[in-house]
């Protein structure tokens, strides 16, 4: 018996507890795992709430879409007994079991070996968030964006995904500019290498023209929305943006003179379906970010029977940074 977060839905009504339930319960995949950590994600937060659909199995439902475990068995897969791996994103949470469990049976196509300079709980502390991150930050070096060419600004930069893009292209040399609503973050954010902060209300409402100022070099945007929308006109010749979220909104309203006129390029991150490859390209070098840098960005560590009000949290906006969940406390 173990024990896990379990959700159900009755009247469209999506209710979350922690239940025990048995191996023979658990999903029809090749690698069974002993959880050690999970974390919580925004998008954890709409499936664990139902605020979101993000669940796309049967109820009742297992959620969660990060873990880092031990292998137990790892079936007819080349993944070795007794490896400790990471899952991120594949379905997992979504329309397979998660990570709010204290053993869980996984598909081997989307694990990466835990990183020698990674301890399962740091792994947690980056998470889907950082992971997307750092996919961020991969695509826009690769459409040559420089240390040295100019401003990078990051919105939603107190968040989770926002926290580490901050400390990973303040650590590679870019001049980082944090866009946060949230006045009691900005010491936060200078902490983790953003040389200034603007506020919200910076991009609110959407761009007044079609082209303006160019002022960025470069952009992650966790945002969306009017956010994104006033970020495209803003942009420099030639210059990037990292989409990789929506909490602002989904819908964008924008003109192509900035695409065609600036050639400035919206590159769309989608770390749910990143190949082998990529995962394991972006891990290597997450791991090279320092221990004090993830110990800042590491909000709380909570028990699953924590998840549900943290998720009201995250969703809210109240939560700076990376919340771990230990399925074992």
């Amino acid at each position: 018996m173990f024990d896990a977060l379990v959700l159900d839905s009755q009247d469209d009504a999506v209710t979350a507890a922690v239940q025990s339930l048995e191996d023979t319960q658990l999903p029809d995949e090749e690698v069974l795992v002993d959880v050690l950590y999970s974390s919580l994600n925004y998008k954890d937060g709409l499936a664990v709430t139902g605020e979101g659909k993000i669940v796309r199995g049967d109820y009742p439902f297992v959620p969660g879409i990060d873990l880092v475990g031990r292998v137990v068995d790892g079936g007819l897969s080349d993944v070795e007994e007794g490896a400790v791996v990471i899952q991120t994103g594949g379905g997992l949470g979504e329309s397979t079991w998660g990570g709010y469990s204290q053993r869980q049976r996984v598909a081997p196509t989307w694990l990466v070996p835990l990183p020698d300079d990674l301890t399962p709980l740091e792994s947690m502390v980056v998470g889907t968030a950082g992971f997307t991150a750092m996919l961020s930050v991969m695509a826009l070096e690769h459409e040559g964006l420089q240390p040295g060419d100019g401003e990078v600004v990051v919105t939603g930069a107190s968040g989770g995904v926002g926290s580490v893009a901050v400390a990973l292209l303040a650590r590679r040399g870019y001049d980082v500019v944090a866009s946060s609503g949230s006045e009691d973050a900005y010491d936060y954010l200078h902490e983790l290498g953003a040389l200034r902060i603007v506020g919200r209300d910076a991009f609110a409402g959407g761009p007044s023209r079609p082209l303006e100022s160019a002022q960025w070099a470069g952009a992650v945007d966790t945002v969306g929305g009017d956010t994104l929308a006033a970020l495209i006109p803003q942009m420099d010749r030639h210059a990037s943006i990292a989409a990789c979220g929506n909490a602002g909104g989904a819908a964008l309203s924008t003109t192509v003179f900035p695409f065609i006129l600036r050639g400035v390029n919206l590159l769309g991150i989608d770390s749910n379906t990143a190949t082998l490859k990529h995962r394991r390209e972006a891990w290597s070098q997450i791991a090279q970010l320092p221990n004090d840098v993830l110990s800042q960005i590491h909000a709380a560590t909570i028990a699953l029977g924590e998840v549900p009000a943290w998720s009201r949290k995250i969703l809210q906006g109240d939560v700076r940074g990376r919340v771990v969940v230990d399925v074992n406390a």
